[in-house]
């Protein structure tokens, strides 16, 4: 783990080395670019060489790339109690704060008698990716899933990677059902993106793609904005803990291996005025590392995208904070309340030592689909209403219109645009 204080000459430079924007490698731009252009050309054949080439299955033809029914109640025989019961109280919880934060239709009128408003209402099909690759991301599915279904979209198209043996982790699939999405393709990969956005023969586009992913969906999703609607582009996982003197050394070190052990450039992060709470954190990661399975993914991430940092204070802290959007934000103060109302740009706060970040990833209720690698500054986390579609609406009668057409032609002659205010003052002539 990368050690700095603010007393270091060299402090400013290393807060610099923080900054995690990136413009995609080359290589990475140019390998997505020629699979989406194969996917576009070939529609279903391509997805079926791309499973194979990237240590996917073989599959025999197109209708194996979409799970059946039979599947879905195998994978509920096979998934045991106590996981239905932990996958039922995160959809739960997930569900009910997705329905709260619905967006719903309203009106007003104007000051001049015009009647406007907005009409929110669902994307007719969306496209989902949950990722596969070390672990079945089951949580995934429920903190995306369950929002297209709260939201009320029709379809709900999940694109997720198989094993080699075609299969999907039988719990991913309960949660898929669960959280409301029964249509699901063994796709992984920018493949599954290019599929999602411009359609093959057996999948149809959609009109908006969520979910996270390794940096060649990332860059999938990069690519084909535009022709469909992109979410956000989350990276890999990132948590920053702003910390003082009475906060839980061992409770703090858990939370940051908890979020490495995703690996692959997963960032984590202290920020503490305690000297001490500094080095007691630095001999608790070693202490628990020892302990924990996941040790091809921790070690990269603690040797090359770890720090512990000594600020000046806690208002140093929280600018350093705002100033790198950390995805999940930890505070453990004795007053993180007072703190918290100085952050803007976190894609989840967790306030106070109980509050582990692990609780937002499983089971609070707000997504844990969150902004990364600086994008917080501009970004929110998903969010039910992103799967809703607004349209403004405006109904004029004649007693409004009459009050607003002096104000239509100013604008009209101010503009040159002689036939916008002919189209008013035409219903008085």
């Amino acid at each position: 783990m990368r050690l700095f204080r603010h007393t270091d000459a060299d402090f400013a430079s290393a807060l610099a080395r923080l900054d995690r924007r990136a413009i995609p490698a080359a290589d990475v731009q140019q390998t997505v670019s020629a699979i989406i252009a194969e996917v576009r050309a070939d529609g279903d054949a391509a997805l079926l060489r791309l499973n194979a080439r990237f240590g996917g299955p073989s599959f025999p033809d197109p209708a194996a790339l979409r799970g059946t029914p039979a599947e879905f109640t195998a994978a509920a025989r096979a998934t045991d109690a106590r996981t239905q019961r932990a996958m039922a109280a995160a959809h739960e919880n997930v569900r009910a704060f997705a329905l709260r934060s619905l967006r719903h239709d309203w009106h007003m009128h104007n000051r001049q008698g015009v009647e406007v408003g907005e009409r929110f209402t669902p994307f007719p099909r969306v496209g989902i990716y949950v990722p596969g690759g070390t672990a079945p991301l089951v949580s995934t599915a429920i903190m995306t899933c369950t929002l297209a279904a709260a939201a009320g979209v029709p379809k709900i198209v999940v694109a997720t990677p198989a094993d080699r043996d075609g299969n999907i982790a039988p719990a991913l699939l309960c949660a898929l059902e669960l959280a409301g999405a029964p249509e699901v393709h063994k796709v992984g990969g920018a493949q599954a993106i290019a599929a999602l956005a411009f359609g093959t023969a057996s999948i149809p586009p959609v009109v908006k793609i969520f979910g996270p992913g390794n940096a060649y969906v990332i860059e999938a999703k990069r690519q084909v904005f535009g022709p469909v609607a992109i979410d956000q582009l989350p990276g890999p996982s990132e948590i920053l803990v702003v910390a003082d003197a009475a906060a839980n050394p061992e409770w703090i070190a858990a939370d940051l291996l908890a979020q490495a052990e995703h690996g692959a450039n997963s960032v984590i992060g202290l920020l503490t005025d305690s000297e001490t709470l500094l080095a007691a954190v630095e001999g608790a990661v070693a202490r628990q590392l020892a302990r924990l399975g996941r040790q091809a993914q921790l070690g990269p991430v603690l040797e090359n995208d770890a720090f512990l940092c000594l600020v000046r204070d806690l208002e140093q802290a929280i600018a350093i904070a705002n100033a790198f959007a950390p995805e999940h934000l930890s505070i453990c103060t004795t007053d993180a309340d007072a703190l918290a109302v100085r952050v803007h740009t976190a894609g989840a706060i967790f306030l106070g030592g109980w509050s582990p970040v692990a609780g937002g990833d499983f089971l609070a209720g707000p997504s844990h689909t969150l902004p990364t690698g600086g994008a917080g500054k501009g970004f929110a986390g998903m969010t039910v209403d992103q799967f809703q579609r607004r349209t403004s609406v405006v109904r004029f009668d004649e007693n409004s219109l009459r009050q607003s057409v002096a104000t239509i032609q100013a604008f009209s002659d101010i503009e040159g645009l002689d036939a916008h205010g002919r189209s008013a003052t035409i219903r008085f002539d």
